[in-house]
């Protein structure tokens, strides 16, 4: 996060998501700032998130619904009906270099 923001005033707002085979997400916000979240301890047998341990599940379905990051669990892009994690988490995690940079890219190619 831009350290120069006022965290009092400011609020999140996530502009892009990237997945991993890994089930992380790159977090893109209004700031300017890359997160990278980290989905695997919340997926628990039973639970709401069970469905996204299934790496294809959790790649295909990851939005953006409601500047935060979502999966659309039906497919018809409804706010009501999406698994959405709160922007306030999200930021909150380690802030990473853009993997989709120039220079990173590679990383994710091979």
């Amino acid at each position: 996060m831009n350290e120069n923001l006022d965290k009092a005033t400011f609020f999140p707002e996530v502009l892009q998501v990237v997945p991993t085979d890994d089930l992380q997400v790159y977090v893109y916000f209004n700031d300017g700032s890359v997160h990278l979240f980290d989905v695997k301890p919340l997926i628990k047998p039973g639970t709401v998130f069970e469905p996204l341990s299934d790496t294809t599940f959790f790649k295909d379905h990851l939005t953006v619904i409601g500047k935060t990051v979502a999966w659309d669990m039906t497919g018809d892009r409804d706010p009501y009906k999406c698994l959405d994690l709160d922007p306030f988490v999200l930021i909150d995690a380690p802030a990473v270099e853009d993997p989709l940079k120039e220079e990173f890219r590679g990383d994710l190619i091979a």
